[in-house]
C-alpha cells in the first residue's frame, strides 16, 4: 500500500515559483501509470509555459484562484474546478491575484509525469 502526506514528502521549489510535492509516482514509489503532484503557486506567481508530448494531465482546485491557459483559451479557476490539459497542448497556470492566498492544486498525469516529458517554451 502507498499511503503519502503532501507535508511528508520533500518539496520541489522551482526558481519561478511554484512548490511542488509529488504523492504518486516515478518519484514517489516508482509508479509509472500516473502520477498525483500537489502544486502551491504563490501570488503573483505562474507555472513556465510548456507542454507534455506523452501525457495527459488533469488539475483539481483545492483553494484560492488563479488563471490557466490551455492553447490559446484563458479562463480564470477557483477551489473546485477541475482542467483537463491534453497531451501536447501548450500551457501555463498561474496565481494573478495580489492577495496573500496560494493558489493550491492537485496535478494528475497519465502516464505518470517524468522531468523528459515536459517541453519548455520560455
Amino acid at each position: 500500500m502507498h499511503i503519502q502526506r503532501s507535508d511528508s514528502v520533500p518539496a520541489f521549489a522551482s526558481p519561478h515559483g511554484e512548490v511542488v510535492y509529488e504523492l504518486v509516482g516515478n518519484k514517489a514509489g516508482s509508479i509509472d501509470g500516473h502520477s498525483l503532484a500537489q502544486i502551491v503557486l504563490p501570488p503573483g506567481k505562474a507555472s513556465r509555459k510548456h507542454y507534455h508530448p506523452v501525457a495527459e494531465e488533469t488539475f483539481y482546485v483545492l483553494s484560492g484562484r488563479g488563471r490557466i491557459t490551455v492553447g490559446e483559451e484563458t479562463r480564470d479557476i477557483v477551489a473546485g474546478d477541475t482542467v483537463f490539459i491534453p497531451a501536447e497542448a501548450v500551457h501555463q497556470v498561474q496565481n494573478h491575484t495580489n492577495g496573500q492566498a496560494n493558489l493550491v492544486f492537485l496535478a494528475v498525469c497519465v502516464p505518470a509525469w517524468t522531468p523528459d516529458n515536459s517541453v519548455y517554451l520560455d
